[in-house]
């Protein structure tokens, strides 16, 4: 008999604890959708990310620079940045000191 085309089969019409959801479970899950949309409505307007710690993928956006561009500004020590493990981070204030210190007139 070919088992392909039989229904699954399920544990009765009583869904299990892991599968009730309360409305507290969805009052906590707006609260969250809703801060994180007041997050990222802060961060358009304002043009600044919510968070002191950027990744590289983050900060060659932002800069709209390539990863050779972000790697020099590396190797040069303009740009500074903090390794842990494989991923290299950099300070927010960092890049706005920068992008000032760097303006031409």
């Amino acid at each position: 008999m070919d088992t392909r085309f039989q229904k699954p089969k399920t544990q009765g019409t009583v869904p299990t604890r892991d599968q009730i959801l309360t409305q507290s479970d969805l009052l906590e899950f707006k609260q969250d959708m809703l801060q994180e949309f007041k997050r990222i409505i802060k961060e358009c307007v304002s043009g600044q990310p919510s968070k002191k710690w950027l990744k590289s993928a983050e900060v060659k956006k932002l800069l709209g620079i390539s990863h050779g561009f972000l790697q020099s500004l590396r190797d040069s020590g303009v740009l500074p940045f903090t390794k842990i493990g494989g991923s290299i981070y950099y300070d927010y204030e960092d890049i706005t000191f920068m992008m000032s210190t760097n303006k031409s007139a």
